[in-house]
């Protein structure tokens, strides 16, 4: 069979087109471009008029769901900056209590809250780790330690809905982006709890101390009268779309009317400078989201008429035919791949090569989304493209490397949770199924 596949003109075209891609990587050209000049080559390969590339790459950002991108962006970074992170804070201190390592599974638990707000894993980092890390560093917590706890919360900003890598995945995949946003729930919730075991365990080791208050009802209801606009948001932006209220598309412009009047009039921090700042995040991230869709789709739709999906197919079949494996060899390819690779880049690129073959095991691939929305979270937390951990590290002024180093632990349970979910699947669908009914992929 090797040597039917090297042999085959579809398979030399596709490596030499996706080795040209890696070697402009290497060289240092940005991957929107690499990626461009990778899928020039495989047109060139296949006699293809260049015309059709531009017509392929518009294609690729003409999906008006894409808008959900900048604005659920916008509505995240303006409820950083309109106070709700810190009640949120307020909130899950309230819930935990005077625990071993009590901060940190704080920082948990207001990473899972905010990530039902953002929809960005950095963006919740930045929004957690700002008001946690210097909280920990206070008592004493090895500052590695604490820039790694709000790193791996942060990245469940991706996996609790909304979250922009779904919105993604959903356009590429051609899925139902509700169904997607209510299969991260059960995950979203086994991670944080994974999370915070391994947060309690180490901090328990050694001797962190807890908060110096007790759990009470008496807080937690102050706590969530003071934060209550903050915890009610997501109920707004989440219910509306299961209700049928508004697309997800229009639930993320209700989130950022939503975050600008109560930032601005109810809590009043909110001020025209941060509103300012806010919009500049906001381009800087949705025109990297942007500029890597067009020449990313153009990539995918060409490997796809070279028959790659079907050569991967084959070539995992010979290896096993169990999809549980197969899943597990995809999830390996995809965090390692997610340590060069941008995360969204990433999914653009390989769905259209790893879908069919998930499909062809009958696999759901609500299901083959989650796990990619996991391995996805994993890229963040790993260098040298980890981008959780360089926000860690700005706010903890330590070097990349130490915060690498300390967020291993959480690797770990991220790949449990991996594992669990590609076992059994069902913890996937349970939910899209029961609101939505089974559909047939």
């Amino acid at each position: 069979m090797l040597d039917y596949l090297i042999g085959t003109s579809e398979l030399s075209q596709a490596i030499m087109m996706f080795g040209g891609m890696c070697v402009f990587i290497i060289l240092g050209v940005p991957i929107p471009i690499a990626v461009g000049l990778g899928t020039i080559i495989g047109y060139i390969l296949l006699d293809f008029p260049l015309l059709a590339l531009s017509q392929a790459m518009y294609t690729g950002v003409e999906p008006f769901p894409l808008v959900t991108v900048p604005l659920f962006v916008l509505a995240g970074s303006l409820m950083e900056q309109g106070g709700m992170a810190k009640r949120i804070v307020g909130v899950a201190e309230s819930l935990i209590g005077n625990v071993n390592g009590s901060l940190g599974l704080i920082a948990v638990l207001g990473c899972a809250f905010f990530a039902a707000l953002s929809g960005s894993g950095p963006a919740t980092t930045a929004a957690i780790g700002a008001v946690m890390i210097p909280s920990m560093i206070q008592q004493k917590y090895d500052p590695a330690f604490g820039g790694a706890i709000a790193a791996a919360g942060g990245a469940l900003g991706s996996l609790i809905p909304p979250s922009n890598l779904m919105i993604i995945y959903g356009i590429v995949a051609e899925q139902s982006i509700p169904r997607l946003f209510l299969a991260g729930f059960l995950p979203g919730l086994i991670a944080t709890a994974a999370l915070m075991l391994v947060t309690y365990l180490i901090a328990r080791k050694r001797g962190y101390v807890g908060v110096d208050h007790e759990f009470s009802f008496a807080n937690v209801l102050t706590a969530l009268n003071h934060g209550k606009f903050a915890i009610i948001a997501p109920v707004i932006i989440l219910g509306g779309i299961y209700a049928g209220i508004f697309t997800p598309t229009e639930a993320a412009s209700v989130a950022v009317v939503y975050a600008l009047i109560i930032g601005g009039l109810v809590y009043r921090e909110l001020k025209l400078i941060n509103i300012v700042d806010c919009l500049k995040i906001t381009a800087m991230i949705s025109g990297a989201v942007l500029i890597i869709v067009g020449p990313a789709k153009a990539y995918g739709e060409l490997m796809s008429l070279m028959s790659v999906p079907d050569m991967l197919g084959e070539a995992l079949m010979g290896v096993t035919e169990s999809p549980f494996l197969i899943l597990m060899i995809m999830a390996i390819i995809l965090i390692i791949s997610g340590m060069f690779l941008e995360s969204i880049a990433q999914i653009i690129l390989l769905t259209p090569l790893m879908l069919p073959i998930v499909v062809g095991l009958d696999v759901d691939p609500i299901v083959f989304g989650i796990l990619m929305v996991i391995s996805c979270e994993i890229g963040f937390l790993t260098p040298p493209v980890g981008v959780n951990l360089f926000v860690a590290a700005r706010i903890t002024n330590l070097g990349v490397d130490r915060i690498s180093i300390a967020v291993i632990p959480f690797l770990f349970a991220y790949i449990i949770v991996l594992v669990i979910i590609s076992a059994f699947p069902d913890i996937v669908t349970i939910l899209p199924n029961f609101f939505y009914g089974e559909y047939s992929y």
